[in-house]
């Protein structure tokens, strides 16, 4: 860590450099404050840099090298494009797309100027949209790379850069290194040529091209009776779902109108993250008013879809997993073919699903970047509420394709009399009862992810909630079908344990997951009963071991 007067060198230099008023604005005050011995906040912003990785850059906006700022992205901006200069990419187009989050519009712009600096063409969509549209843009236009600016669900206070190459995917290893490499080599942000114009600002073709192809992932003839519930949690979903459902001939959705418009400062929600509690309370409101027979929340962006049934007197969110089955049950039912994937934090019920239906099936370290590179992807879900139902479309998870597929699962089932529920039950009678949980710790002191992770390196449980644990895996060594990554796996009699930091929020996430038989619907309670019991013995035991 610098001392104070070197803090203060460091950020009066950043300072001369700065092109944002607002953040010129708070750097000098933090810098008086440093002239008068309190450095504290100082340190916070210049004890490092914010690292870019296979996510990108996401972090509190503010100023200095450890927030998001324009800055930091001018920075992240011009190494993108020494990376695609290196790979011989000179004169490529780059598209770049953006949400309603602060900052984002100043973010996406700057991009789209380092990129015309540097020789590359670049197109920014033309206002806030779904992430999937950036993603679909890329592959669409013949794109050498695609910038979307988001910080998905984090908090208010946060923003974010994620990057994608030509094929339409995320970058994964080695281009995050080689890119932080560009970056680190800038010595001045007055070596970055930034025009004042020179980009293109997209029309609406590129979205119309988008929502033409979502209407591929229905079934010709399908009924389109299911009635909705729909929130899209302040971000930038609703047009773009409004529209989707509009196209496919679905009843148009009741609105959570609160809820409803982009506001960057997320007023109804603690975390704008449909699987945070009290997320989807307006949602629930709101389907007792108009007794629905789904409700579908994005997040912010409307890469995720999230589900939630009425279960008895009232309504429940589906987990991750649920609806993963749902979707690949919808699909072998259909008579899909190709690949079906999912990250190993994910419901071994998909392995299961693809096996009885002679489908190949591939396991991938967590992240779309991972799934989206499977040869032959047909379908890819992950647990937090992500989903790839049409992989030629988008490379990506696509919040706004996974809720018309779903929706059009539960208009069959309505024909048939039948709910998600239903379906849910008979795969659990098929395949067994599959119940997952997650022990999630949020932190303010990252050390405490270090240290959780290295005392159950150090000191691994034998057995969880009485099982025993019949395989321990450290993912740090890669496996024989995975690469390296940090994380835990254990594997005990009927159950599965993994453990990992977040790759986005300072969070140590442990995902659970139980395997009881069943052999008639009449057994599903009591098979529930002794899978709640499980999975709360196994984190309360998990949650001993870490030190957590």
């Amino acid at each position: 860590m610098p001392d104070d007067s070197e803090l203060i060198a460091l950020a009066k230099a950043w300072l001369a450099e700065d092109p944002d008023p607002e953040t010129r604005d708070e750097l000098a005050k933090l810098i008086e404050a440093a002239a008068a011995a309190d450095t504290e906040e100082l340190a916070a912003r210049f004890g490092g840099t914010l690292q870019f990785g296979t996510a990108g850059l996401r972090g509190e906006l503010g100023a200095g090298p450890m927030r998001m700022n324009r800055s930091v992205v001018i920075r992240a901006a011009a190494g993108l494009a020494g990376y695609l200069k290196a790979q011989g990419q000179t004169g490529g187009l780059v598209v770049i797309g953006y949400d309603a989050r602060h900052k984002s519009a100043d973010f996406a712009r700057d991009t789209a100027a380092v990129m015309t600096g540097a020789g590359l063409k670049a197109a920014v969509l033309p206002r806030p949209l779904p992430t999937p549209v950036l993603a679909f843009a890329i592959r669409h236009l013949g794109a050498v790379a695609g910038v979307e600016v988001t910080a998905s669900h984090n908090p208010p206070r946060d923003n974010g850069y994620k990057v994608y190459l030509g094929d339409g995917s995320q970058i994964v290893p080695p281009a995050d290194a080689e890119i932080a490499a560009q970056i680190d080599a800038i010595a001045s942000l007055h070596d970055v040529p930034r025009p004042e114009s020179g980009w293109e600002t997209l029309a609406d073709d590129v979205l119309d091209a988008y929502l033409a192809r979502t209407d591929a992932v229905l079934a010709p003839g399908s009924p389109r009776t299911a009635r909705t519930v729909y929130t899209a949690m302040h971000g930038v979903g609703k047009d773009t779902l409004l529209a989707a459902f509009d196209r496919a001939g679905f009843p148009a959705p009741a609105l959570v109108a609160e809820q409803a418009e982009p506001d960057p400062d997320f007023p109804t929600v603690a975390f704008p993250n449909p699987e945070e509690p009290g997320a989807m309370d307006l949602s629930f409101a709101k389907a007792r008013e108009t007794e629905p027979d789904l409700i579908i929340a994005n997040d912010p962006d409307a890469d995720r879809c999230a589900a939630a049934v009425k279960d008895g007197a009232d309504w429940r969110m589906l987990r991750g997993d649920e609806v993963g089955a749902l979707l690949a049950a919808h699909l072998v039912r259909r008579g899909a073919r190709g690949t079906f994937a999912e990250s190993i934090v994910s419901s071994s019920l998909l392995d299961r699903i693809a096996e009885k239906a002679g489908l190949a099936y591939e396991e991938t370290l967590t992240g779309f970047k991972w799934i989206a590179r499977v040869d032959g992807l047909r379908y890819g879900y992950e647990e937090a509420l992500g989903y790839c139902v049409d992989p030629e479309g988008v490379r990506d998870k696509d919040g706004i394709t996974a809720a018309l597929l779903l929706t059009e699962l539960a208009s069959e089932l309505k024909e048939q009399g039948r709910t998600l529920l239903d379906l849910l039950d008979d795969l659990a009678v098929e395949h067994g009862l599959h119940a997952t949980d997650q022990l999630s710790v949020r932190v303010e002191d990252l050390s405490l992810i270090a240290d959780a992770m290295r005392r159950l390196r150090e000191q691994p449980p034998t057995a969880l909630a009485d099982l025993p644990v019949t395989k321990a895996e450290d993912l740090t060594r890669g496996t024989d079908k995975l690469p390296p990554t940090d994380g835990l796996r254990y594997t005990l009699d009927g159950a599965r344990v993994i453990v990992r930091p977040s790759g986005t929020e300072p969070k140590l996430k442990c995902y659970l997951e139980v395997v009881v038989p069943v052999a008639a619907k009449a057994d599903l309670p009591a098979a529930r009963a002794t899978a709640a019991g499980l999975l709360a013995a196994i984190k309360r035991d998990l949650s001993a071991a870490a030190g957590i």
